[in-house]
């Protein structure tokens, strides 16, 4: 027999909030963009879950070596719940995506979790098929 559960208030507020405010040029698998999952991922610790999300640029942190290929990166804050994540992109696939502060930003990729808000990665096709491809678009172009 399952155990129902009361969902948070913390839960409950992300949820009614979900989707409010603008796209940022981008749309999730469902049409829409639900920084919710995130937000909620967040919450609850957990990693590797496929999500689309929006928010501001809030500092670009460069092209660096990766582990196989040079990855550029940023921190973005999300709305409503106000976690800032880092969002990876491979520049083999994307190229740099030319972020400034302030710029809205879109994402399909992958959250892993961390205490300090966590990184939504494989922000790009996957050319083995073995992965959902994702994407960030910024300024009404999508690098993926």
């Amino acid at each position: 027999m399952a155990i129902l559960r009361k969902p948070s208030l913390a839960a409950l507020a992300l949820a009614a909030f979900a989707g409010c405010g603008p796209a940022a040029g981008g749309a999730g698998a469902n049409g829409t963009i639900d920084n919710a999952a995130v937000c909620d991922a967040y919450a609850q610790h957990r990693s590797h879950v496929e999500v689309d999300a929006e928010g501001a640029v809030t500092r670009v942190l460069g092209t660096r070596p990766g582990r196989r290929s040079p990855h550029t990166g940023f921190l973005v804050r999300l709305r409503p719940c106000g976690v800032t994540v880092r969002v990876e992109a491979n520049t083999d696939f994307t190229g740099v995506v030319p972020v400034r502060p302030s710029d809205d930003v879109a994402m399909r990729g992958e959250y892993e979790y961390y205490a300090a808000g966590g990184v939504i990665h494989w922000t790009h096709r996957d050319p083995r098929g073995r992965h959902p491809g994702g994407w960030v678009t910024v300024g009404g172009k999508t690098y993926q």
